[in-house]
């Protein structure tokens, strides 16, 4: 039988950065005990970084417990300080909950991140009019793609259906396709 605890020094931990403003580590808590219903992991942002872009989850809520340092919660339109022993939650839901952790501080900023892992989620960011679409849990980049703002919906529900296939099988033309 595995067991069932992991220590913070034996997780596995990814580090990512993007430009000027966004880097982190983050020690994979949940996933290193194959947990399949809640996520956990602690995350590491420098000083002057965010860990990720202001997000906000369609199926997902998401919490966080600040361990050490000192930061912004961007949360909906409202800046929150936060600070050591801060618990943060964030609801499912629209733009009007979408959150980002930013380090304003001197030292680490880091935090303990909790979220349930349901698939498909469906992500916005706001700041850039994308959407993101998860249909695995995992850090495999197939299993996410993303769609700007103004190319959802150019395409109609009924666009290029024209019901050839229902023919076929309706009429049992013989044809092995529809024309």
């Amino acid at each position: 039988m595995r067991r069932p605890i992991i220590n913070l020094s034996e997780a596995p931990v990814f580090s990512d950065s993007h430009g000027e403003h966004f880097a982190y580590s983050l020690s994979q808590l949940a996933a290193g005990l194959d947990a399949k219903h809640i996520g956990a992991n602690v995350t590491r942002v420098p000083p002057g970084k965010a860990a990720f872009p202001i997000h906000h989850h369609h199926a997902n809520e998401e919490h966080f417990f600040i361990l050490a340092g000192s930061g912004v919660l961007r949360y909906g339109q409202q800046n929150y300080d936060v600070r050591v022993n801060d618990y943060i939650v964030t609801p499912p839901g629209g733009p009007e909950v979408a959150h980002q952790l930013i380090n304003t501080g001197d030292d680490d900023l880091v935090y303990l991140a909790i979220s349930t892992m349901v698939v498909p989620e469906v992500v916005g960011y706001p700041d850039t009019g994308k959407t993101g679409v998860r249909v695995a849990p995992g850090r495999d980049p197939a299993a996410r793609f993303l769609v700007d703002e103004k190319d959802k919906n150019a395409r109609s529900y009924w666009q290029d259906e024209d019901g050839a296939w229902v023919a076929a099988i309706v009429d049992r033309s013989g044809h092995d396709e529809p024309s």
